[in-house]
C-alpha cells in the first residue's frame, strides 16, 4: 500500500524584507571643517506580510520617515538589504526599480498639500495610469470612477477640484490615487494626524477594509499609539534611529519591556496594559542630537532605570517574552 503524501504547505513570501537597514547623511560644516555624519537609521530589520500592517512608532527625529523614504524607494539605503516582492532593491537595475515603484505607493500626512489644486479629481486619479499603463482615456476614466466608489466617494466628485472637499474626503482621494496602480505595499506616513479625531476613525476603518479586500501590506508611520492600536498587527518602536522593541501589537501593548515603550504607552490616554503602563512615566531631558548620540544605550540619558552598564554598553535586540527588545534590564519588567 502506497503511503499518502500530503503536499507541502504553500509559503507566502513577505512583501517587504529589510535587514540591517542603515541611512547615514553626510553633513558638510564648511570648507575648513571635517564633515559630520548623521545616522538617521541604524541597522533596522523587519518583514511585512501581505494583508498585514507594521506600525513604526516613536518621537519626531527617531528615523520613522527616513525608514519610510527608503522603503518607498525615494532614498537608497547606505547599507543593509531591502527587498520588495523578492527583488533586491539595492542591487536592482534602473528598469527594475521603475517597475518596483509601481508596487509601493505613498499616502502622505497632509491631504491639503498632496493634491494638485489646479487639477480635477478625475485627472489626479487618472495620472498614474496615463504615465504607467497603455490604457486609453475611456479605460482610465472607468477605473478612476470605480476607485472613487471604492473609497466611499460619489461619481459626481470626479469633476470637482480638491478645494471643494473636506480634509477627510481629500485623504480618501489620496488613498484612491495610491491604489490606482494596484500596489502590494502602501507606505502611510502619519496619514490621519492632520484630521479631526472623528474623521480619523473613518479613514482608519477605510484603510482596514481596503487591506482586507485587496490584501495590501501597510507600513504605517505614526507617533500616535491610540491610532496604532486600531490599525497595526505588528509594532516597531524606534528611538534615535535604533529599533528598541518590536513584535506583535497585542504582546507589546499588554506588557512593554523597554522603558521607552513603557513611557510612550503610559502617555497615551485610554491604553491600559500591565505593570509599567499603569504607572505614569514622565520622560525628562531632551531627545539627544543624532549627530552626537549617547554612548551605550541611546535611551540612557532619559531612562529612569539607567545603570552603569547602560551608559557604557549598547544593548542589542534579543528575543524575550514573545518579542525583540534592546534593553539590559528587560527581564525585570517581565
Amino acid at each position: 500500500m502506497n503511503p499518502i503524501h500530503t503536499p507541502p504547505e504553500k509559503t507566502i513570501d513577505p512583501v517587504v524584507v529589510a535587514r540591517e537597514l542603515k541611512q547615514v547623511y553626510k553633513i558638510n560644516r564648511g570648507f575648513m571643517h571635517a564633515a559630520d555624519h548623521l545616522q538617521a537609521v541604524s541597522g533596522v530589520s523587519f518583514t511585512v506580510q501581505a494583508g498585514k500592517t507594521l506600525a513604526v512608532v516613536g518621537e519626531s527625529g527617531c528615523g520613522k520617515s527616513t525608514l519610510a523614504r527608503m522603503v518607498s524607494l525615494i532614498e537608497t539605503p547606505t547599507s543593509g538589504e531591502l527587498s520588495l516582492g523578492g527583488v533586491d532593491v539595492v542591487k536592482a537595475s534602473t528598469q527594475e526599480r521603475h517597475a518596483l515603484r509601481r508596487k509601493v505607493q505613498l499616502v502622505f500626512q497632509n491631504p491639503f498639500g498632496s493634491l494638485n489644486p489646479r487639477k480635477k479629481i478625475g485627472s489626479i486619479l487618472e495620472s498614474p495610469l496615463e504615465i504607467n499603463t497603455p490604457l486609453n482615456h475611456v479605460e482610465r476614466s472607468e477605473q478612476a470612477r470605480a476607485m472613487l466608489t471604492l473609497v466611499g466617494l460619489r461619481p459626481e466628485h470626479f469633476d470637482r477640484y480638491p478645494h471643494m472637499f473636506s480634509g477627510g474626503q481629500r485623504q480618501r482621494i489620496a488613498i484612491a490615487r495610491a491604489l490606482m496602480l494596484k500596489p502590494s505595499l502602501i507606505v502611510a506616513d502619519e496619514p490621519v494626524s492632520a484630521l479631526d479625531v472623528s474623521i480619523q476613525a473613518q479613514v482608519l476603518n477605510l484603510l482596514a477594509d481596503l487591506q482586507q479586500e485587496m490584501h495590501l501590506a501597510y507600513l504605517f508611520i505614526s507617533h500616535d499609539l491610540g491610532v496604532v492600536r486600531h490599525i497595526a498587527h505588528d509594532v516597531l518602536v524606534m528611538y534615535l534611529g535604533h529599533a528598541v522593541e518590536q513584535g506583535e501589537k497585542k504582546t507589546i501593548f499588554a506588557q512593554p519591556l523597554h522603558p521607552y515603550t513603557q513611557a510612550l504607552l503610559a502617555s497615551t490616554p485610554g491604553i491600559v496594559g500591565t505593570g509599567a503602563t499603569q504607572k505614569r512615566i514622565v520622560l525628562t531631558g531632551e531627545l539627544p542630537s543624532p549627530l552626537n548620540p549617547p554612548s551605550g544605550c541611546v535611551f540612557s540619558t532619559r531612562c529612569p532605570h539607567v545603570t552603569a552598564q547602560c551608559t557604557s554598553e549598547r544593548p542589542v535586540l534579543r528575543e524575550l517574552a514573545g518579542r525583540q527588545v534592546a534593553c539590559h534590564l528587560a527581564e525585570q519588567f517581565v
